[in-house]
């Protein structure tokens, strides 16, 4: 049985790959939708032509987790898709955000993809992919974002690497890099915290993103990064000196 597996189906970047990976590779027979709202699921199921097989896991409880690992030793599927897109972030200085939800942020965007990945590898076959949600803030840290920023860049490291392993297995891994996105990510996000204005000036739509996000997996690319305004960041964090970048927002916010 060939299966796609999505963290993080019940809402934003995950719950759109997930409508899209069923719409777009019908040799897909089950999906497996992996979200701690089971209810929203149940909803995503209805709107789907692939069969969604629902899981609603808490991915930082290590006794939860084993229930995917069972699953998958007993019904041994062919995964094609691993899509990691469970994450969250909150906005404000280190310190200042509560301790719960700073470990949080290193637990649920670290921690659980590195489980996930590390339970569905040995089910991968040949010319599968990996998806991996990094982040536009992974090109350099993010003051005001700092731990969120420094989750993302590790998923993007990580990532990077592991594509290079699984290259003679001919698995793929993509690190995909948007800027913010049009989701309930800042909802959550700013509720420590008010989300810059360059920011909100770029907000991408999470359809559009997706879809480059599984183009770029299908031709093989290491990272994919939506919009011409985060493809242009991320050249300025691989030419100017960080500290050069950190003054030119300070200034922006000021101006504004």
């Amino acid at each position: 049985m060939k299966i796609a597996i999505v963290t993080g189906a019940s809402s934003g970047m995950g719950r759109e790959f997930v409508i899209q990976i069923a719409d777009r590779f019908n040799g897909i027979e089950e999906i497996w939708a992996i979200a701690r709202r089971q209810e929203l699921m149940e909803e995503l199921a209805s709107m789907v032509p692939v069969k969604l097989r629902t899981f609603s896991l808490d991915l930082t409880d290590e006794h939860q987790l084993k229930q995917l690992e069972e699953t998958l030793r007993e019904e041994k599927p062919e995964v094609k898709w691993l899509v990691n897109a469970s994450g969250f972030g909150k906005i404000g200085t280190v310190g200042s955000v509560n301790l719960a939800d700073e470990m949080g942020m290193v637990d649920l965007n670290c921690r659980a993809l590195i489980a996930v990945t590390h339970l569905t590898l040995p089910y991968l076959s040949r010319n599968s992919r990996i998806v991996q949600f990094a982040s536009a803030a992974a090109f350099m840290p993010q003051p005001g974002f700092a731990i969120y920023a420094a989750t993302k860049a590790f998923v993007l490291s990580y990532s990077r690497a592991l594509n290079e392993e699984l290259n003679e297995k001919d698995i793929f891994v993509t690190a995909v890099c948007p800027g913010p996105v049009r989701t309930e990510f800042f909802s959550i996000a700013e509720t420590t915290g008010v989300m810059p204005l360059y920011k909100k000036m770029v907000m991408a739509n999470p359809k559009k993103v997706v879809r480059l996000a599984l183009r770029d997996s299908m031709m093989g690319r290491s990272v994919s990064v939506y919009g011409s305004s985060m493809k242009a960041f991320r050249v300025i964090c691989k030419a100017l000196p960080h500290i050069v970048i950190f003054r030119l927002m300070k200034g922006f916010l000021k101006v504004h």
